[in-house]
């Protein structure tokens, strides 16, 4: 038998024994939701108190020690002290509005809310993509409008207090409406497509749905930069100088298939800096924040450049690309039991004639809830990856001036944590974190770990020398 067949035959038992399982009528599955995500939520509650102490320290680590004046490593510790308290009672706040909305059948109401309109419109409740879409929409408003304060607060208090906030209230208002409009956009053929799928293939839905994700994560990767993005923000040919004419022959000499060399302003919202490239294996796109060539010196955002190159010479975005559809086959796998199982949407107040028709959006919002401990697990495992990928990256900049025989570039380690350094100090970064925190938020390693890869990368190449 091939591993595949392996794989799907397994999922096949899991699913029979999850079946029977997720159709025993005392299984109370409201309690195990709301136990369930609050774990989750007062673990990461747990995480930030773990972490304040550290915002305490009156010196930065011994490596910055010189990188970073008193009163700007004062900034930065008083700035995480007062991101780590707004998460900390934000996550708790939204915590205990999703509770809210799963004790009073929130999710059962908008439902019907949703077949009244359609009903109103010609569409009953045979129609149950009409139907789920306008769901999508009731649910969508009722659990995101309580959270525009928080974002306010974040915005025009949190970050203006320490100087990063660029975003006017105009600015901030059609941002939002903006994002509504792209999230309508894309989220109702994305909807539709997802349940038409469902109807059209049955139980065998799990290889077309894999199949029609990947198919849309490649999408979003090139329509996100090109269509999406130029609506929020405006990308601009680089400008002729120094900064281009590197660039284009680092990508030159890694024959990395430059297309088209941006700068983006996005010194519009925020102080923030950040560089990244994206498009098909034959044309690529590079796309560098004018924050980042202010901060940075042109041969320290080649470094960061060559950093990002390294990604695409390792083939990291491919290879994430492969563990999320292994994620997603997990999932997937899984999620057929709660669809035979109209118990499940009872016990989140649906009525009897719904769940009897167990309509598949609903049943599968509330089934990622119950999910989200092991989620929060393979976030930690994403992460890890991800981190191993960041150093292999630094590495690769390290490595480049004997992949590429070429003596301009033997400093290329050095001038990379130069400008990590002058990205940590001017966005006010936290340099003192928990390696439990770290492990379970950060995708990339801490400034502290990786100024020390790259100390010996370095050292390891003197040696080779």
């Amino acid at each position: 038998m091939s591993p595949t067949a392996t794989m799907f035959a397994a999922a096949g038992a899991l699913e029979q024994k999850l079946t029977e399982l997720v159709s025993n009528e005392s299984m109370d599955w409201k309690f195990y939701v709301q136990v369930f995500t609050w774990s989750v939520c007062l673990f990461e509650s747990y995480l930030l108190l773990r972490q304040f102490p550290l915002y305490s320290k009156t010196e930065p680590p011994a490596v910055l020690k010189d990188h970073f004046k008193d009163d700007t490593f004062k900034k930065s510790q008083e700035y995480g002290r007062d991101k780590a308290t707004f998460s900390l009672y934000s996550g708790l706040l939204k915590q205990a509005l999703d509770s809210a909305l799963l004790h009073y059948g929130v999710y059962a109401w908008s439902w019907d809310i949703a077949g009244s309109i359609g009903s109103t419109i010609g569409y009953g409740p045979e129609h149950e993509i009409i139907q789920s879409l306008l769901f999508a929409a009731v649910l969508f408003f009722v659990s995101s409008i309580p959270g525009i304060p928080l974002s306010a607060y974040q915005t025009f208090v949190l970050e203006e207090k320490h100087g990063f906030n660029k975003t006017s209230l105009g600015l901030f208002v059609t941002d939002t409406l903006k994002g509504w409009l792209v999230g309508f956009a894309l989220g109702g053929p994305f909807l539709a497509a997802f349940l038409k799928i469902f109807q059209w293939a049955g139980d065998s839905f799990v290889p077309f749905l894999m199949a029609f994700f990947l198919a849309f994560q490649i999408l979003m990767v090139l329509i996100y930069p090109t269509v999406i993005q130029p609506l929020f923000n405006k990308l601009t040919p680089l400008a002729e100088g120094e900064l281009r004419k590197r660039t284009e022959s680092l990508a030159s000499k890694l024959h990395f298939p430059l297309k088209h060399l941006y700068e983006i302003d996005g010194s519009k919202r925020s102080s923030h800096s950040n560089a990244y490239f994206f498009g098909l294996p034959w044309s690529k796109h590079i796309v560098i924040f004018d924050t980042l060539i202010k901060q940075s010196k042109a041969e320290e955002v080649e470094a960061v450049l060559a950093h990002e190159l390294g990604h695409w010479y390792y083939m990291h975005p491919t290879k994430l690309l492969v563990v999320s559809q292994v994620h997603i086959f997990s999932i997937l796998a899984l999620f057929p039991a709660f669809i035979h199982a109209p118990m499940f949407l009872r016990a989140f107040d649906f009525s009897a004639e719904v769940a009897a028709r167990t309509p598949v959006i609903p049943s599968f919002i509330l089934f990622q809830m119950i999910l989200m401990p092991m989620e929060a697990i393979i976030g930690m495992g994403m992460n890890a990856i991800s981190r191993r990928f960041e150093f292999e990256a630094d590495q690769f900049a390290c490595e480049l001036q004997h992949k590429l025989k070429s003596e301009d570039m033997n400093d290329m380690g050095e001038r990379l944590g130069k400008a990590l350094i002058t990205l940590h100090v001017e966005n006010l970064s936290t340099v003192w974190v928990d390696w439990l925190y770290s492990a379970y938020h950060h995708s990339h390693p801490t400034l502290t770990e990786r100024l020390k890869a790259l100390e010996g990368y370095r050292q390891g190449d003197k040696k080779s020398t």
